[in-house]
């Protein structure tokens, strides 16, 4: 008779990400995840597989937090350009009091594993086809209302968004400490919309 699991998958998962984004894949031993997640390695493999897929699956449940949060703050937004700022806002704040300079789970992951691991190069670039299209999409609801410049196609500032705002990632998982750097990098980007 098989074992009913004694665990919260989705629990577990988060657990998964907390140890991949503070020590990174390469950095994560099998009895880091044992310990941190709480789980024996048969429970852990049974559920999860391997490591590797255990990776993935808990950067797509990451991808999919971190793309309805985006989602839903701008589609609710009456004032994009103003959502938007409240973003860059909270990744600068965010990046500051980052004392173990994790960064961001899927930009870390895109530098660490992206060239080398197929799977991992599919979850990278379909979060960045959806982000583009999500700020695609806020763009032309804040053109079509008067607060972003139509001077460029919305697609373009979509593009220049996010990877601005995965910039400021990487400069937080390097340990940049220095706020003025950051509010440069966030004037420059709100003096182009």
């Amino acid at each position: 008779m098989a074992r009913t699991k004694e665990f919260n998958e989705d629990q577990a998962l988060d657990k998964a990400i907390e140890i991949f984004w503070h020590k990174g894949y390469n950095g994560t031993s099998a009895q880091d995840l044992v310990t941190h997640l709480g789980l024996s390695r048969s429970s852990l493999y049974d559920t999860f597989g391997d490591k590797q897929q255990l990776f993935a699956k808990s950067l797509q449940r990451y991808q999919q937090q971190s793309q309805d949060t985006v989602k839903e703050l701008l589609e609710k937004s009456e004032n994009v350009k103003e959502t938007l700022q409240a973003i860059f806002k909270q990744a600068v704040i965010e990046s500051l009091e980052d004392r173990i300079t994790k960064g961001c789970f899927m930009v870390n992951s895109s530098v660490e594993l992206a060239m080398h691991d197929e799977e991992i190069a599919k979850i990278v670039k379909s979060n960045s086809q959806t982000m583009e299209e999500v700020f695609t999409n806020a763009v032309k609801k804040g053109q079509e209302a008067g607060h972003i410049s139509t001077q460029l196609d919305a697609k373009v500032l979509a593009r220049f968004i996010f990877n601005n705002y995965s910039g400021i990632r990487v400069l937080a998982r390097a340990g940049e400490r220095n706020k003025q750097v950051y509010d440069d990098i966030v004037k420059a980007v709100f003096s182009v919309l």
